[in-house]
C-alpha cells in the first residue's frame, strides 16, 4: 500500500505559474494508491499565478479510476461564486465512511488574520484490512490555534479508538445509522507546520489514554535517528528561509511493522512542499 501526502501550493511552482498538470505527472509517477494533497483551490484568481479553475475537479477528472472526498475549511463567496481552498483525499481502495472535521480556530489576538482548518477522515478497505486514512493542514501563524487543532486530533483518534472497542455494525437500523466497522487503525498526515524538535510534534506523539493506539512518526519508525529529509525550503522558493520539515506520516503503533519505505520526493520544484510517500507492506 502506498499513500502520498503533498502540501502543492495551489499547483504554483517557483516561477509564479501554475501547472496542475505537473502535479498531476509527479503523482503518476509515484502510482499511488491513496492521494493526500493540501492547499487545493477553486475559483481564487487573486492567489499567485491565478488559480481561476477548480483544482477539486482538475485532480478528480485526472485521476478518474480513484474514489475523491474533497473539504474545503476556507470557503468564501463572491457573487455567489464560492472560492474554496482545502484538503483532497483521492483512493484506489473503496472507501466505506467518510467524515470531514472543522478543527478548532480560537481567536488569537496576536494573529487575527488566519483561516479555518479542516482534516479528511476516511475509513478504507485495503488490503491488510480497513484502517483509517486522515491528512490536514494545520495553522502556521498562530501558536496558539495550531496546539488547540493538535489537541482536537488526539481527541477524535482517541474517540474513534474507544468507539472501535465498543461498536459493532447492525444492519437492522434504519439506512443512516448503519455505519461500518471504524477501526482505531489509522494512518495521520499532511502539513502539520511544525518541527520535528518542537513542543508541538511531542505534544501529537505523547502517549495514548489508556485503550487508545499510540502514534509514532514513520520516519522514526524506518529511519531511526538518520536526520530527516527537508519537505519544504528548497528550489529557490520564498518561504521558508531555509529547508526544514513541515510535512508527516504519523502511524498507529499496529502499523508500525508494516512500514517498508517513508521517503521525501526532493526532485520536483511544482510546489514549495515536496510530496512525501509511505509504502506499507
Amino acid at each position: 500500500m502506498r499513500v502520498v501526502s503533498w502540501n502543492i501550493h495551489w499547483g504554483c511552482g517557483r516561477d509564479g505559474r501554475i501547472r496542475i498538470h505537473a502535479i498531476i505527472d509527479v503523482l503518476r509517477k509515484l502510482n499511488p494508491d491513496v492521494i493526500c494533497l493540501q492547499e487545493v483551490a477553486a475559483n481564487h484568481p487573486e492567489l499567485e499565478g491565478s488559480a481561476s479553475a477548480s483544482q477539486f475537479k482538475q485532480l478528480a477528472g485526472a485521476f478518474g479510476g480513484y474514489h475523491m472526498i474533497e473539504q474545503a475549511p476556507s470557503e468564501i463567496y463572491r457573487n455567489n461564486l464560492p472560492r474554496q481552498f482545502g484538503n483532497l483525499l483521492l483512493s484506489k481502495y473503496r472507501i466505506t465512511q467518510a467524515q470531514r472535521h472543522m478543527l478548532p480556530w480560537p481567536v488569537d489576538p496576536e494573529h487575527p488574520a488566519g483561516m479555518p482548518r479542516g482534516m479528511i477522515e476516511t475509513v478504507l478497505e485495503a488490503p491488510g484490512g480497513k484502517l483509517r486514512v486522515l491528512t490536514t493542514h494545520l495553522e502556521y501563524y498562530s501558536p496558539m490555534q495550531r496546539r488547540a487543532q493538535i489537541a482536537r486530533i488526539r481527541e477524535l483518534h482517541e474517540e474513534a479508538c474507544a468507539r472501535a472497542a465498543v461498536y459493532q455494525p447492525d444492519p437492522a437500523l434504519e439506512p443512516p445509522f448503519q455505519l461500518g466497522f471504524r477501526p482505531g487503525t489509522a494512518i495521520y498526515c499532511g502539513d502539520f507546520n511544525f518541527g520535528p524538535d518542537s513542543e508541538d510534534y511531542r505534544a501529537l506523539l505523547a502517549p495514548a489514554s489508556s485503550g487508545a493506539l499510540g502514534l509514532v512518526d514513520a520516519w522514526r519508525v524506518h529511519h531511526g535517528d538518520i536526520p530527516r529529509a527537508p519537505t519544504a525550503g528548497l528550489h529557490g522558493f520564498k518561504w521558508p528561509e531555509k529547508p526544514g520539515c513541515y510535512d508527516y506520516f504519523f502511524v498507529t503503533e499496529d502499523l508500525a511493522g508494516r512500514v517498508s519505505d517513508m521517503s521525501v520526493q526532493s526532485e520536483t520544484s511544482a510546489s514549495d512542499h515536496q510530496p512525501i510517500v509511505l509504502d506499507l507492506n
